[in-house]
């Protein structure tokens, strides 16, 4: 278990690696980004994008999941107050390998809670090629070591 205190400036974690369908950028898009260059594969090759490409919501989505294997769900995370300059830098394509990387930027103890502190990141996500395709800064809240 990762508790606050376990965090520091400067700390690098990889978040690991995913390959990304055709299909599934599909499935998400027609359910939440029905936009044409993410669900009309012929429209799309028309498009600025040249082709098919996965919403960038998708791609949040997925670095979500990668974040919540390596580091969320072994830790004592209290969710987070949110996220701050969300980028998506290029596109993510059918085939295209994500791999993330979480640094830390900063960690406070909370002053007006003492059973936490918040923890500021920031997110990269490479595509196989080590392009940048998304980037955030977060913060998230976490319990303290228990006494």
């Amino acid at each position: 278990m990762r508790y606050f205190e376990d965090f520091q400036v400067g700390d690098v974690y990889d978040l690991g690696s995913r390959t990304v369908s055709k299909e599934e950028i599909l499935d998400f898009a027609r359910q939440y980004d029905p936009q044409y260059f993410h669900v009309d594969e012929e429209r799309a090759k028309e498009s600025i994008y040249g082709g098919l490409i996965a919403s960038g919501w998708h791609t949040a989505a997925m670095t979500m999941r990668l974040a919540c294997e390596a580091i969320v769900l072994q830790s004592a995370s209290m969710g987070s107050p949110g996220l701050d300059e969300l980028r998506w830098v290029r596109p993510v394509r059918p085939g295209d390998t994500l791999h993330a990387r979480m640094e830390i930027l900063a960690a406070r103890a909370s002053q007006s809670k003492p059973d936490r502190g918040i923890v500021h990141s920031q997110v990269i996500v490479t595509n196989q090629d080590d392009d940048p395709v998304l980037t955030w800064k977060a913060m998230g809240m976490y319990r303290c070591r228990p006494e």
